[in-house]
């Protein structure tokens, strides 16, 4: 479903050499497993004996056991298409392997040996195991059948997911074998372990997980041995994390005295696609692996994880405040050196009362705090048209008045029907021109203003108008440094509510946070905003989310369509998402043209459009190929 993929970290219960019981342990975990849809799950090391078996794996009956056990399980589960990654002991050339044995649908596809055996203080693992980290294209004989073994094998499905697996210490290790898989196209982890418990450890190994899967760009699936296993020096609290790109998805409660498994539903396809979109991965050297195709796996019916409506903005609230402190300080520090290698000591902004330019007033107030310039070198300048309320002028000028900055009015209302009469424009025509001149006639005023005063013109316009091209083409589009240009619609409000710290301004940021989105160029009669922008071009959190996953990965349109709709259940239909993501699309393709010559701006998140840093794309490029999937 759209590369997303079930996988599953299981822990059951063990009664260390005995592994018939723990055979029926691990089948009722693979039954449970196949019924939740779940694709590939993995179980702790040396599942069928346990891991603290110590010297009876050199015991011939504990290996005979473990192999009979190991048997049994295969014919139980050979109409069980779920892939079950299982720890053995492995007797091959007169030595002994501890090893995962991928398994499905009754037959074993692949044994992984482990690489690094940890031989020190509570671990002694080569006084049984040898290391197999040399074994490469070799096979072994299991059951009557040849079996590929060695630490080269990926499996894969032929579509989203090819996996790697790995078992312990090989993740402790300084060059963990997970990085050489990822660079041979693994986007996929299992690590079966047995990781005993001491003060902290878990977190640690938490996080050891969850770096791992950011560093190789893939989900990391751990399971490690649990209550069962002998205490005589040592507890396992049975730990089982998955985690994706950096991020944990699923963790289970320790110390669980039952047998039991977590479950999570990691997108493949989008790690495939960032891979190529945002990282050097393709300069990883390859080695030589082996590929062992997958037989058909079980397809998720629905979807089991939380779509985040709001990618852009943090969800935590300490988060927000973090994230809000960084984009400033970019916003401040990108604007300081841009004045002081222009030798700039003025700043002129158009200040409307709305979102855009009121954060690139109040950054640019923090930045001349920051230096300790005077702040009534900033100067705001409000130009009332024809649509302009008293409302968001207001706010404007109350605002510019608590920041102590220099506030000029110039009404562009004559001069704009001046340009009406010299193009031959009737001023009744409410059309796109009306529109346009009004926008020229301010960007003008600020550029010729800006000469006059040896000033820097700070542009006001966000991430979500530049992806929609909504400015008028060298009106509001134009500046001399665009600070807001790396900053998407949704993210606005949030840094602005950061300044409401400043209990003085509180109650004005307050009213412009709840004024209507609206670029107030068309008339009104009593003073009220009759032009909303997301009644045009349709809600600001929909085309964030669009751009989002359409720039971050490349998303296909019905991907991020079928996503919308679980993001933003009971807010919009399908139609309705239909419709706002065609507007996208449309838009980002015809409107490129404004984004290869925008200006200078800091890039404050992953997403940038400039055409410098992140985004180019030919300004004539067809998006018919992308409308016609939603369409079919």
């Amino acid at each position: 479903m759209f590369g997303y993929y079930r996988v599953a970290a299981a822990v059951n219960h063990t009664t260390v050499a005995n592994p018939a019981k723990n055979g029926v342990e691990i089948q009722k975990l693979i039954e449970e497993a196949h019924s939740k849809e779940v694709s590939v799950v993995v179980f702790p090391e040396l599942t069928l004996t346990g891991y603290t078996a110590s010297d009876l794996f050199l015991n011939q009956t504990l290996l005979q056991a473990q192999n009979d056990a190991l048997q049994d399980l295969l014919e139980k589960t050979k109409q069980i298409n779920t892939v079950a990654i299982v720890g053995v002991a492995i007797m091959e050339a007169d030595r002994l392997y501890n090893c995962a044995a991928i398994i499905q649908s009754g037959h074993i596809l692949g044994v992984v040996p482990k690489s690094y055996l940890p031989n020190k203080k509570e671990f002694y693992e080569k006084r049984q195991f040898v290391s197999g980290r040399d074994i490469v294209r070799t096979t072994t004989e299991m059951f009557g059948e040849e079996v590929p073994f060695g630490v080269d094998l990926l499996f894969y499905d032929g579509a989203e997911m090819t996996f790697g697996v790995e078992i312990c210490e090989d993740l402790w290790a300084v060059t963990p074998p997970s990085n050489h898989m990822a660079s041979n196209g693994a986007n996929l982890f299992f690590n079966l372990s047995a990781s005993n418990e001491l003060i902290g450890k878990h977190q640690y190994r938490e996080e050891l997980v969850r770096t791992q899967s950011a560093r190789c760009m893939a989900a990391y699936v751990y399971s490690s041995s649990g209550v069962g296993e002998s205490t005589t020096d040592t507890v396992y609290g049975g730990h089982a994390i998955i985690a994706e790109y950096g991020s944990t998805l699923a963790e289970n409660e320790r110390f669980r005295m039952d047998s039991h498994l977590i479950t999570a539903d990691v997108d493949l396809e989008k790690l495939r696609w960032l891979r190529l979109n945002e990282s050097s991965y393709g300069d990883a050297r390859r080695k030589k692996t082996r590929t062992v195709k997958l037989g058909t796996l079980p397809q998720i019916s629905t979807l089991q994880r939380t779509i985040n409506p709001h990618p852009f903005v943090p969800s935590a609230f300490g988060d927000k405040q973090t994230r809000c402190e960084e984009i400033i300080h970019i916003q401040a520090h990108g604007l300081i050196k841009r004045m002081r290698h222009a030798e700039i000591k003025k700043a002129l902004i158009g200040i409307s009362g709305g979102l855009d330019s009121t954060l690139a007033l109040l950054s640019t107030h923090y930045a001349f705090k920051m230096m300790g310039w005077d702040t009534q070198n900033i100067i705001a300048v409000t130009m009332p048209g024809f649509g302009t309320t008293s409302r968001t002028k207001s706010n404007a000028m109350k605002l510019c008045d608590a920041l102590e900055v220099t506030l000029k009015e110039v009404d562009i209302t004559d001069l704009s029907l001046k340009e009406f009469e010299a193009i031959g424009h009737d001023p009744d025509d409410h059309s796109v021109t009306y529109e346009n001149v009004q926008a020229r006639a301010r960007t003008s005023i600020l550029m010729n203003m800006s000469n006059r005063e040896g000033g820097l013109v700070i542009g006001t316009g966000d991430l979500s108008e530049i992806a929609l091209g909504w400015s008028t083409y060298n009106g509001d589009h134009m500046s001399m440094y665009a600070l807001n240009s790396g900053i998407p619609k949704t993210l606005i409000k949030y840094v602005i509510e950061y300044y409401k710290q400043n209990e003085t301004i509180a109650p004005i940021i307050d009213d412009i946070l709840n004024t209507p989105i609206s670029p107030e160029l068309l008339p009104h009669s009593d003073d009220a905003i009759t032009q909303e922008t997301e009644e045009i071009v349709g809600p600001y959190e929909l085309h964030d989310f669009f751009l989002y996953h359409f720039i971050k990965y490349g998303a296909k349109p019905e991907k991020i369509r079928y996503l919308a709709t679980l993001a933003f259940d009971g807010v919009y239909d399908e139609a309705t998402i239909t419709k706002w993501l065609k507007t996208f699309l449309w838009r980002f393709f015809t409107q490129q043209f404004k984004r290869s010559c925008m200006p200078d701006g800091p890039k404050v998140g992953t997403i940038s459009l400039s055409p410098r840093a992140d985004w180019k794309m030919p300004s004539d490029a067809d998006v018919k190929a992308w409308i016609d999937v939603l369409e079919g």
